[in-house]
């Protein structure tokens, strides 16, 4: 559409309703930003989503379209939601004749279809990027209409049907990820880096399935004192979680132990974990296959169209991860799993290291690249 190095670049970006799609957004925006100064973003997502608050925190210009998910069941609120639809078609085309885009970037949810839709039917180049291993609806409808489909896994190809559009290009992951040595990362919790940690997290909210099943573990590791453990128990369910390990008399503060309601310093958690047990989400994922770290994985159940499950088996398949189902995971089970793999030393190097064969630590860098060949094409 322009010539390449000349005159402003205009990127609309859209994504929304989880932060799995919001935060791959944003990180290309970012990432964009960085690369061109002479770059305009434009965000575009829905009125009152959590793209609406978290996209100006991070100071990209944003613009509301209304919108909700088509529900699983046809009924009235079905009826409502096509209008809603239409009307975000039309409020789209608006917004594109006053940004003019010299490309259109969606990242999956409701929120992509229309703008994404619109944007190729006005001949304006469109680029998508799906997470999952198993591609979302919306994004599978929209392969037929854009120039490129930018996946993390090579497993979500063949649901896409254009192989010739397909590119392989991972998942953006924070720069700190793999930079930062062990001993720092031990340092950093008051943890010491000769000895063997586990990182167990089931994210911001909590997953109490896997909470439930830890505190056993916990149980278990009151006669391994050498097993350190950081465990971020997520906000929703910490105090019960502290509760039950005070009724079952587990004293948690011990000095190897690290019993957390919310992880913010990631990046030097994974530098000094030897095994991750938590949930399957493709940003967790990519940043353990930047960090080669082994996992256990618990999916979470009610992900849409079960597409954790689908990202732990890539894994798995790699040889990289142990997969446990939600329903299965008690804390017998969790810790036979556990056990099995910290008595292996040999066994997790091995994983780590295919799980560091997966990964796409230059993702951002590709995405990018991309972003701006079809721009300038």
């Amino acid at each position: 559409m322009m010539e390449e190095g000349v005159g402003t670049v205009r990127v609309m970006i859209t994504g929304g309703g989880t932060g799995g799609h919001i935060y791959p957004a944003l990180a290309i925006a970012k990432g964009l930003l960085a690369r061109e100064s002479n770059t305009e973003i434009l965000y575009v997502g829905i009125e009152d989503g959590m793209e609406a608050r978290l996209v100006p925190e991070a100071g990209i210009e944003f613009k509301g379209i209304s919108g909700k998910g088509l529900p699983r069941k046809l009924s009235l609120e079905t009826i409502k939601v096509i209008g809603k639809s239409f009307k975000a078609l039309w409020e789209t085309k608006n917004i594109l004749r006053k940004f003019h885009p010299d490309l259109v970037v969606g990242t999956g949810g409701y929120v992509s279809g229309p703008v994404v839709l619109t944007a190729s039917l006005f001949n304006i180049p469109t680029l998508l990027h799906e997470q999952n291993a198993l591609p979302g609806i919306t994004n599978r409808i929209l392969a037929r209409f854009v120039n490129r489909v930018m996946v993390t896994f090579p497993e979500s190809i063949a649901h896409f049907g254009v192989k010739n559009k397909m590119e392989l290009v991972g998942l953006p992951v924070r720069r700190e990820i793999g930079q930062i040595s062990r001993e720092a990362g031990a340092r950093h919790f008051g943890l010491r880096p000769e000895r063997m940690t586990l990182l167990v997290t089931g994210g911001s909210r909590g997953a109490r399935t896997l909470n439930q099943g830890m505190v056993t573990v916990l149980e278990k590791l009151l006669q391994r004192p050498e097993i350190q453990v950081i465990w971020a128990t997520g906000s929703l369910t910490y105090a019960e979680t502290i509760e039950e390990l005070k009724r079952r008399g587990v004293s948690w503060q011990q000095s190897q132990w690290r019993v957390l309601e919310y992880l913010k310093d990631m990046p030097e958690a994974l530098a000094c974990a030897d095994l991750y047990i938590g949930r399957a989400g493709a940003a967790s994922l990519a940043e353990l296959m930047v960090a080669g770290i082994p996992s256990i994985l618990i999916p979470y159940p009610f992900a849409a169209e079960n597409h954790q499950e689908y990202n732990a088996q890539a894994l798995v398949k790699a040889g990289a991860a142990q997969l446990v189902l939600d329903s299965e995971c008690d804390g017998e089970r969790l810790w036979k799993e556990i056990d099995h793999l910290i008595s292996q030393p040999g066994l997790l190097e091995k994983m780590g290291a295919a799980a560091f064969s997966l990964a796409q630590p230059k993702a951002l860098h590709k995405i990018v690249d991309l972003c701006l060949a079809t721009a300038w094409h």
